[in-house]
């Protein structure tokens, strides 16, 4: 049997996730697992046709998730003698475009990461173009395309627009496609040149700004103000407070260490993983406050670096992801933004602190400087939902021929 190594390891490995403080409902699956294998594992022929099995035996999305998972770990484990030390969120293997795409196609989105990773662009901005670039190549392979050379403008076309024509993607993913074909791809260099000049033209659309209203503002800072127990964790809370009251974006709030607070000075001095900026912010008295009773007395007992951990065992660092589920509690508590469909990030709570110092008069050099803006014009974006100026520049129509019940009240 292919798995004797692992089944012999078995017990060393749930030993040492329950020293290391693993859960007994996910120690207790991966036991399942080594079972499962005991069992089935002679008419198997690798770890990636047995974890396939398991998912086809599941129709939950978690379940398929978690047999990747598991079946990375006992991978590892069998192959390297490598231990799940941080809960190896590493799958065994991974869906998506890129992971299935051909060998002259995964070549190519390959030598565009190079290319831009060595002119330094950001990583966020190459995984945006890797996902965008991937998702057009895998739309060429399944056209029966394995090549640059055999895409034709109508193959390239198809990709854009719908069954009467018109364009159906965004200009922002239009602009993700053609980042693949400017790079320098070597000897694919010429053929992407040519997909490039197949693209088609598209609007740059600008999306209606999601904005508080002041009522649900005046929710939100009740819902962090009020210390019942049980309401919000103090976590959350101390999260849900620089959120509102200094506007910094949720990757740099999961990527805060202890070293980035100044308590002597009052200060929190970052760098920006969006711009690669320094930032530093008053650390004022309601946010530290809130710090500080989440790191005294809720904080798990852990030697990381980082301010905000998960709460459950092993206690991984809170990723920007994780962000979004810590303002949906604030928005639950506040009682705000429960229907389908509403917007409930962590970017809300950066609109309203930039609209804030706009309405209030706050010179733009200093509010986009307090926001952290690599560029100046960024704050024009903000300026859309800027009622209270906006109003000032409306112009009346009472002067012009309309029947006066129009302004009756």
């Amino acid at each position: 049997m292919i798995f004797d190594n692992l089944i012999s390891h078995a017990d060393e490995l749930i030993q040492y996730m329950q020293f290391h403080g693993y859960a007994k409902s996910y120690y207790r699956q991966v036991k399942t697992e080594i079972n499962w294998l005991k069992k089935n594992g002679d008419a198997i022929d690798s770890y990636e046709s047995a974890c396939r099995i398991r998912e086809g035996q599941t129709s939950s999305p978690e379940m398929k998730r978690r047999y990747r998972l598991e079946y990375g770990i006992l991978k590892r484990l069998d192959f390297h003698g490598i231990h799940p030390d941080y809960r190896m969120k590493e799958p065994l293997f991974k869906y998506g475009a890129y992971h299935q795409l051909c060998t002259e196609f995964h070549t190519v989105i390959d030598l565009y990461r190079q290319a831009e990773e060595a002119r330094g662009l950001k990583t966020h901005t190459i995984k945006g173009n890797v996902s965008g670039g991937s998702n057009f190549l895998f739309s060429m392979q399944a056209k029966g395309l394995f090549s640059l050379a055999e895409i034709t403008e109508e193959d390239a076309m198809s990709f854009f627009t719908d069954s009467s024509g018109m364009i159906a993607l965004s200009d922002q993913y239009r602009k993700e496609v053609a980042a693949i074909f400017k790079a320098e791809l070597g000897n694919y260099t010429a053929d992407a040149r040519r997909i490039l000049t197949y693209l088609p033209r598209t609007r740059n659309k600008r999306k209606n700004i999601a904005y508080l209203q002041p009522e649900e503002i005046v929710s939100i800072h009740n819902a962090l103000e009020n210390d019942v127990p049980d309401k919000l964790s103090l976590r959350n809370r101390a999260i849900g407070s620089l959120l509102y009251y200094t506007g910094l974006r949720g990757c740099d709030i999961a990527s805060l260490t202890f070293s980035d607070i100044d308590w002597y000075n009052d200060e929190i001095r970052i760098i920006q993983a969006k711009t690669d900026t320094p930032l530093t912010l008053p650390l004022i008295p309601v946010v530290g406050n809130a710090l500080y009773d989440y790191i005294t007395t809720e904080r798990p007992g852990s030697a990381d670096p980082h301010v905000f951990l998960g709460a459950h065992r092993p206690h991984d660092p809170m990723t920007a992801g994780a962000m979004w589920d810590a303002s949906s509690h604030i928005y639950d508590e506040a009682g705000i933004r429960q229907e389908k469909g509403e917007r409930r990030g962590t970017h809300l709570f950066r609109y309203n602190a930039a609209t804030t110092f706009i309405s209030n008069g706050i010179p733009r050099p200093v509010a986009s400087a307090v926001l952290g803006h690599g560029d100046p014009s960024s704050l024009d974006y903000y300026t859309f939902a800027d009622l209270t100026h906006l109003r000032e520049c409306a112009l009346s129509i009472e002067n012009f021929p309309v029947r006066e019940e129009v302004f009756d009240v």
